[in-house]
C-alpha cells in the first residue's frame, strides 16, 4: 500500500565502523530516518498507511489514487493530537489522498513542526498543557464533530486504528531484515526508543516473527517518562509523572495499551537514560554524520551504558532528523 505513496523508498541501514570502534562493540548498525519520506521521521509510515487503510476501507478500492477512493477521501476528517512527527504523517496522508486533517499540539511542540503541518494542508489546533492535554482535546473534539480519530496511542476501547499506525511501522523492520539477511550478519542487540511503545511494539513484534537469529532487545525511555517501564513493574497501564524532558517525542507519560501488551512478551529489558545523556549521543552521532535529536539518539545513550563488549553486533534507529524552532 506505501508503495501507492509517491515518496515511499526504503532509508539506509548504514554500518558505523568507527563509532562501533569508539563504544568497544564489534559492529554498529544505525537505521536512518533522518529524511524518511521527506517528513523526517519514521513516523511517516505510520500515519500515511493509517490513512490509506482508512480510505481504501471507506471506498472499498485499493486504488488509492482512483475517482471512487477520492471521493470517499473528500467527506473523511482525520485528527490526532501529536508531539510532532505523527501529527505530520497523518497530515502528509491527508494531502496525498485527499482528505481533511486536523493537528492538536500542545504548548511544548515546537512552532517549526507547526508550520510543516501546516504547509501540507492541515489545520493545527494549539492547546495549552502536556501531550496528555492534547490527546484529551483530540477525543473530546472527535466526538464532538463526528471525525475520525487516528491517535498511535491505544486504550482500552481504542486499539484498532493505532494498530493500523502500527502496522505501517512494521515496513521498517522488513527493510532492516531485507539488509541483514542479504549479508547474513545479525545484530545480537536491538536498542529500540518508546515515548508510547509504538514504533518500539511493531519492530519487536516483527523482529520476534520475521528474523531467523534472535537479539536481545531493549526498550528505552526519558528517565522522565518511564512509562512503558512503570507499567512492566507494576504489570498494568501505570501513568509516569515527571518533568519535560528535552527528547520531545519520547517525552510522554501514558503508554499504548497494545504496546505495553505487546512489549511485555517480545521485550528483554527496559532502562532510562537522562537528558544529559541523551543530548550527548545526539552530538555524537553528528559527528559521525548523522543528524538528529536526543529523542533520535536515545538507544545510542543506552548503548554506552550499557558496557557490551567486543562481541556485541548492535542495531540502532535515529528517527527522526533534527527539530525546526
Amino acid at each position: 500500500m506505501l508503495r501507492q505513496c509517491p515518496v515511499y523508498q526504503p532509508t539506509p541501514l548504514r554500518l558505523m565502523p568507527d563509532l562501533a570502534e569508539t563504544l568497544g562493540i564489534g559492529a554498529l548498525w544505525i537505521k536512518d530516518e533522518t529524511r524518511r519520506m521527506r517528513l523526517g521521521s519514521f513516523k511517516a509510515l505510520g500515519g500515511v498507511f493509517a490513512v490509506a487503510q482508512m480510505i481504501e476501507d471507506a471506498a472499498g478500492t485499493a486504488d488509492l489514487l482512483g475517482e471512487k477512493a477520492r471521493q470517499a477521501a473528500a467527506g473523511m476528517t482525520f485528527i490526532t493530537a501529536s508531539a510532532g512527527n505523527h501529527g505530520l504523517s497523518v497530515a502528509a496522508g491527508a494531502r496525498i489522498f485527499g482528505a481533511r486533517g486536523i493537528i492538536v499540539l500542545c504548548s511544548a511542540v515546537p512552532e517549526g513542526f507547526a508550520k510543516r503541518i501546516r504547509e501540507t494542508g492541515s489545520e493545527v489546533l494549539r492547546v495549552d498543557g502536556s501531550y496528555e492535554d492534547s490527546v484529551r482535546y483530540a477525543i473530546d473534539a472527535a466526538d464532538r464533530n463526528g471525525w475520525l480519530l487516528l491517535a498511535d496511542g491505544s486504550w482500552d476501547g481504542y486499539t484498532d486504528r493505532p494498530a493500523l499506525v502500527m502496522e505501517g511501522y512494521t515496513v521498517l523492520a522488513e527493510e532492516c531484515r531485507s539488509i541483514l539477511e542479504q549479508t547474513g550478519d545479525w545484530p545480537t542487540h536491538v536498542f529500540l526508543q518508546a515515548g508510547v511503545g509504538g514504533l518500539a511494539a511493531a519492530i519487536s513484534a516483527h523482529i520476534r516473527d520475521q528474523w531467523p537469529v534472535q537479539p536481545r532487545i531493549t526498550i528505552v525511555e526519558p528517565d522522565a517518562a518511564p512509562c512503558l517501564l512503570k507499567s512492566i513493574e507494576t504489570g498494568k497501564l501505570t501513568r509516569a509523572d515527571g518533568p519535560e524532558s528535552n527528547m520531545g517525542r519520547l517525552d510522554c507519560k501514558d503508554a499504548s495499551l497494545i504496546a505495553f501488551e505487546a512489549l511485555r512478551q517480545d521485550a528483554n529489558a527496559f532502562v532510562t537514560v537522562t537528558d544529559e545523556e541523551a543530548e550527548a549521543s545526539a552530538r555524537l552521532l553528528a559527528s559521525h554524520g548523522i543528524s538528529t535529536t536526543p529523542s533520535g539518539a536515545a538507544p545510542l545513550a543506552a548503548l554506552e551504558n550499557a558496557g557490551l563488549g567486543a562481541d556485541a553486533r548492535c542495531l540502532l534507529i535515529a528517527t527522526e532528523g533534527p527539530e525546526t524552532a
